[in-house]
């Protein structure tokens, strides 16, 4: 059953993503069995400082001037008579090169060691896992690292994970080495984007009073609509693509993206009033801030749907297709957006500064929403899994 079909993201990064599908609702094909392949230890390519690494800056028969300090987030670093060392992109050895270099200003032939303590590399060497993992984290690549090795960093998969329909995605495609400018999100299943999270679910854990897991599942699903809206740390820009209904949680997934491009015909709506509920995973946090308090109510608890013509209206769509066209006016956007790839990357970064969403907000409302599911009557159950049985159907409709 599908958590977000959100949670299907495909991401890129600069070193390589692993995304993980969380939801059903249009499969894909699995994967194969994974065939053995020996290792072959070996040293890497030399490391390179990042940002927030930790290092020991050692002066022979000095020892007041070394230090041990943490590479700063503007990649410098400050010792005794040396400010503002630039650090990041250097290797240890570079670095201590420069270092000698100042302090022969001070003392004769310096002789210094810098020894890395605790890593975070560059966001080059860094592999990012999103998607239904256990906890979701950039972590430092390190030398003959496998896909295993990162599944296990972040704790291995959740228990909502479709495993088999996980993709890694390397920053360069194809002989061209063509860079990962865009991430995509649209729906196999025909007529319809997501019916939102898994009400089939929500319902027995209603049932069952167990607070802790509706809580947990909202978190992994704000913790992935957060990353998704900060366009995972990339110079990227994502796209979410309507071709039917959007509703729910899968509404709410689509406020996530830089831009919607929706063909008419498709419909937008957050059902959740209908069964004594309200959205708890984004919606109220971002309609809010883009449309006002009042228009973001009306929204949120009017029960209505809406169009894709009347969400183009509000500036909730940016983009209208004719029905059928939805990957065509993708490809055309892209074209395009091109030769303004850069500037574009760059206005969506500032709206994100002036309008932030902090995590720390959207999970305390995912607390709210679990409190209020607590309170819902049996009737608004039974109303909740009829609904379910749309979702359920999804599967079969997109095979």
């Amino acid at each position: 059953m599908p958590t977000h079909r959100f949670i299907r993201l495909l991401a890129g990064s600069a070193m390589a993503t692993v995304a993980l599908a969380g939801c059903a609702g249009g499969g894909g094909d699995e994967l194969p069995p994974a065939s053995f392949v020996s290792m072959q230890e070996g040293p890497g390519e030399e490391y390179v400082i990042g940002p927030l690494d930790e290092l020991t800056v050692f002066v022979w028969r000095n020892p007041e001037l070394g230090a041990q300090v943490q590479v700063r987030p503007d990649g410098r670093i400050t010792t005794p008579l040396i400010t503002d060392m630039p650090a990041v992109g250097k290797t240890p050895k570079m670095l201590a090169d420069d270092i000698t270099l100042q302090l022969s200003q001070y003392i004769q032939e310096p002789l210094v060691s810098v020894i890395v303590n605790r890593f975070a590399g560059t966001f080059s060497q860094q592999v990012r896992v999103v998607g239904a993992t256990t906890k979701p984290a950039s972590i430092p690549y390190r030398a003959n690292m496998t896909l295993l090795d990162a599944m296990i960093a972040v704790g291995g998969l959740s228990e909502y994970a479709a495993g088999n329909k996980a993709r890694l995605i390397a920053t360069n495609f194809g002989p061209g080495r063509v860079p990962l400018k865009y991430l995509i999100l649209g729906s196999r299943a025909p007529g319809v984007f997501c019916f939102g999270g898994d009400l089939e679910l929500f319902a027995s854990l209603i049932r069952e009073g167990n607070r802790d897991a509706l809580a947990a599942y909202g978190y992994r699903c704000v913790e992935i609509l957060y990353r998704n809206m900060q366009s995972l740390d990339l110079p990227i820009l994502t796209i979410g693509m309507v071709q039917g209904q959007a509703l729910g949680g899968g509404f709410e997934a689509l406020l996530s993206f830089d831009y919607i491009i929706a063909e008419r015909g498709s419909s937008f709506g957050l059902p959740e009033v209908m069964f004594g509920l309200f959205p708890g995973m984004g919606a109220h946090a971002i309609l809010s801030r883009r449309l006002g308090q009042t228009v973001a109510d009306r929204i949120i608890m009017g029960n209505e749907v809406y169009s894709a013509e009347a969400m183009f209206e509000m500036g909730i769509v940016q983009y209208l297709a004719e029905p059928g066209e939805g990957e065509s006016a993708v490809r055309d956007f892209m074209a395009k957006s091109n030769r303004r790839h850069a500037g574009l990357v760059g206005a969506r970064r500032a709206s994100r500064r002036v309008n932030a969403v902090p995590l720390a907000e959207l999970r305390d409302i995912v607390d709210h929403w679990a409190d209020a599911a607590l309170e819902l009557r049996e009737q608004d159950l039974k109303l909740m899994q009829r609904l379910a049985g749309a979702q359920s159907r999804l599967p079969r409709a997109a095979a």
